[in-house]
């Protein structure tokens, strides 16, 4: 069950998290994704926010399904990029050789820790053979919550790899930096494309 007081957030601020994340072309790492799908792929944009990933993909031929558990979120992309965002929890991913590519991109570290095996073995399960699944989180050890309330699960990069592979994904690429979020602390990250076995 997504928290409560991360959603409370995303509800209220959304506008103000698309403004901070708003990007006129798409990120190398959306551009690096993309370059994996079959052209005209169906992608699972996993926890879209404001959907801009989205607008970049459909923009590029793309069919992008963004879902969220956030309704402000929601909202403001149908608003803003008439896209058909749906509201979509991490537990509630139960299909089945549907998508080309899973773009969950800052997503998936608010999930609960413990429930990440069972989250990233759906997301297995909703990719066709040979899909791409692209996922990006904070690094460092166990959960905690930022300045402004949202609830993180952080990993090691040796153990995001780990899960990916349980999964059954092999893990393409990696890329670890640091940005600066919401909250104003600039906080590493890793950022992983992997391919589901075929």
């Amino acid at each position: 069950m997504p928290d409560a007081r991360t959603i409370r957030f995303y509800d209220t601020a959304a506008s103000r998290y698309a403004n901070l994340t708003k990007a006129k072309a798409p990120s190398d790492s959306l551009l690096k994704f993309m370059d994996l799908l079959p052209a005209g792929g169906d992608v699972l944009d996993l926890g879209c926010g404001p959907a801009q990933a989205s607008a970049h993909m459909r923009a590029a031929g793309f069919r992008p399904d963004p879902v969220d558990a956030s309704q402000g979120m929601i909202d403001l992309a149908n608003k803003t990029h008439d896209i058909g965002a749906r509201m979509l929890t991490f537990d509630q991913v139960d299909m089945i050789n549907r998508y080309h590519g899973v773009w969950a991109n800052f997503s998936l570290l608010h999930a609960p820790h413990e429930d990440l095996p069972r989250i990233f073995a759906a997301i297995a399960t909703a990719l066709k053979p040979k899909g791409v699944f692209h996922v990006a989180m904070k690094v460092g050890n166990g959960t905690a919550r930022d300045s402004i309330d949202r609830l993180y699960s952080y990993v090691t990069v040796a153990e995001l790899e780990s899960l990916l592979q349980a999964a059954r994904f092999d893990v393409l690429d990696i890329t670890e930096g640091h940005e600066v979020g919401c909250a104003g602390t600039d906080d590493p990250f890793v950022a992983m494309r992997a391919r589901k076995h075929g």
